[in-house]
């Protein structure tokens, strides 16, 4: 009897038991096998996945490097900062969730909302900053409500803490959150969302040296999310130690001697062109930008009239004034047109062509001579002069000086001003060379700008017998075992020769500024210690609104009309060691608005030389 009729003649329950008992044989050899490919093939795959479930690899942020002055003392370092973060992985219910946290930080719940938004763009397993450099309070009040709120992390970061608040602050410079574009550059190709780099000036420049390396933390985690253990460190290492020209203690000096007034200042070795004190003023708290600035902070700063966020020493272009008259005077020596005793009669203006240059004295200087001429600041000696040498010698002397270039600031933002020629004025008005303009160009006025560290690098040239030099901003910068990473070392860009005749003639001049009777800067004047310097007031030529037509029919003339005050120095006359240029803006009257500053800064000076030095913290 074949199988076929076997399996006809078993009952029909039989039947179907068999068929049953195959079909669960079957299942029960799939499940095997499914169990056996899980558990054996890819058994390493899921043990990993597993584990970062219950796991979290945490970045912890860098320090970046410390800022030092010149002595050691710390300028910018960095301090601990509580930040609320959360896990949108771990998040079940969103709203509840931010709800509760809008009313434990006692904030907006529109704020919690718009920064989860903004966390979108971080990758899945990356913590979403709620909200960042919180109190400890508040800290401490999140993390005990910790088991309503899953997915939520208490983290502590180093935030950029600027010892000194806003002094220095166009130097140093301040940080931001990366933006897309940096993103996509080159520059910034491994970084990651949401993390800060310098946005300006020295943060900026030297980010690389600045910016350390981040480590990480793996962490145990419950099915809520919370931290349970953690599990291994790697600790973050800091950036590089950056120490710089600047004296913490000549830019108090600087700072206190400019007050509320709007303007710059800056000092430099006349013999190395390291800037020893740098001032733009008003200035910004740069900590506002290293915790998140607000909005409305962002656009009171940008709707200041005064242009708090502008570096005014190398960007702030203004017309030099008598601080040019030196040039002027050297440039006509070495042609041979005066000599020191060359006579000029100054019954207080100059005619040419039918037009009136008048002097700043109305009744005149009458006879002058270059040590009166500078002395006493007289512009119709200025004018003579200036007209019989003409605009392109001028310029060229001028132009020697560091004057109408960049003089080689090693951080972004320098402007060039201005030094005319004819064939600049061809080519950029479509216009003659005036004789007229080339005599308010031999007092620094019409067509001429400059900037005020360019007029510093004038004065240290002229102190030091034409070594014209490059701005030095770093002193050096050394690794965390003391390794030294970079020491620039002064940088000549020309040496400017004259005969020795004309730089005395000059140096006796601008001493009889500060030392002479009717010098017109007086002001300035230091017991024991010879000071060279020159005054400068530059007119404003601006059109005027209405409320100021107002101003001045009741005889005031409004703020933003009134002319800059100038004042550059160098100091010991004899032997030079610091130069100064000072800006002050709508000053009036260099001698008594800036004369006093530069005078602060130089006396500073000469104490710090002759005080004992102390070990200084943090170097």
């Amino acid at each position: 009897m074949g199988l076929d009729a076997k399996w006809t003649e078993l009952p029909h329950v039989q039947r179907r038991f068999v068929l049953f008992s195959i079909a669960v044989g079957l299942v029960f050899l799939l499940l095997t096998l499914r169990l056996w490919y899980l558990q054996v093939i890819r058994y390493e795959d899921y043990l990993e996945r597993s584990i970062r479930n219950r796991t979290r690899i945490l970045a912890l942020e860098a320090p970046r490097g410390p800022v030092y002055d010149r002595d050691g003392n710390l300028l910018v370092d960095n301090r601990p900062s509580f930040r609320i973060s959360v896990m949108r992985q771990d998040v079940v219910d969103r709203d509840a969730l931010l709800q509760r946290l809008a009313q434990l930080l006692d904030v907006e719940l529109a704020v919690l909302e718009e920064r989860w938004r903004e966390g979108r763009r971080f990758p899945i397993y990356r913590p979403v900053p709620l909200a960042t450099d919180v109190s400890r309070d508040i800290m401490e009040r999140v993390q005990e409500h910790s088991i309503e709120l899953p997915g939520v992390l208490t983290e502590v970061r180093p935030v950029r803490d600027y010892l000194e608040q806003g002094s220095a602050a166009h130097l140093i410079g301040y940080l931001g959150e990366i933006t897309e574009d940096e993103l996509n550059s080159d520059r910034f190709s491994h970084y990651q969302p949401g993390d800060y780099v310098g946005k300006t000036a020295l943060e900026r420049t030297f980010e690389d040296f600045l910016k350390g390396e981040k480590g990480q933390r793996l962490v145990e985690v419950d099915v809520k999310g919370k931290l349970l253990r953690q599990l291994q460190v790697e600790q973050a290492l800091p950036g590089n130690k950056v120490y710089l020209t600047l004296s913490r203690e000549l830019q108090r000096a600087a700072d206190a001697a400019f007050g509320d007034q709007s303007g710059a200042a800056v000092a430099l070795d006349v013999q190395t062109g390291e800037v020893l004190a740098l001032v733009s003023r008003p200035t910004f708290n740069p900590a506002l930008f290293a915790r998140g600035i607000a909005g409305d902070e962002w656009l009171a700063l940008l709707k200041d009239k005064r242009h708090p966020l502008q570096n005014k020493v190398i960007a702030g272009q203004y017309p030099p004034a008598s601080t040019f008259k030196m040039i002027v005077a050297l440039a006509a020596l070495r042609e041979g047109l005066i000599t020191p005793k060359r006579v000029v009669d100054c019954y207080g203006d100059f005619e040419l062509g039918g037009a009136r240059f008048r002097c700043w004295k109305k009744v005149g200087h009458g006879t002058t001579d270059l040590k009166k001429a500078l002395r006493e600041s007289c512009d119709v000696w200025f004018y003579q002069v200036g007209l019989e040498l003409g605009i392109d010698k001028l310029s060229v002397a001028a132009k020697e000086f560091g004057l109408g270039a960049k003089v080689g600031y090693p951080l972004p933002g320098e402007k060039s001003g201005v030094i005319p020629t004819q064939e600049w004025k061809r080519a950029r008005y479509n216009k003659p060379w005036y004789a007229g303009e080339t005599v308010i160009a031999s007092i620094g006025q019409g067509f001429v700008l400059s900037t005020p560290l360019q007029l510093g690098v004038m004065t240290a040239a002229l102190a030091n017998g034409g070594k014209v030099l490059e701005p030095q901003l770093i002193r050096k910068i050394e690794d965390w075992q003391g390794r030294l990473l970079e020491q620039p070392q002064p940088q000549l860009i020309r040496q400017v020769n004259y005969p020795p005749e004309a730089w005395k003639a000059v140096h006796d001049g601008m001493v009889a500024v500060v030392n002479e009777p009717r010098g017109t800067g007086r002001v300035a004047q230091l017991e024991g210690v010879l000071v060279a310097g020159k005054t400068g007031t530059s007119q404003v030529v601006r059109r005027k609104s209405d409320e100021e037509e107002e101003q001045e029919k009741n005889g005031e003339v409004p703020y933003r009309l009134r002319p800059h005050a100038l004042f550059v120095a160098f100091a010991p006359a004899d032997k030079p060691q610091i130069a100064v240029a000072v800006v002050v803006e709508h000053g009036e009257v260099g001698g008594s608005a800036a004369g006093p500053i530069a005078k602060s800064i130089i006396e500073r000076y000469l104490q710090l030389q002759t005080a004992p030095k102390l070990s200084a913290q943090g170097g």
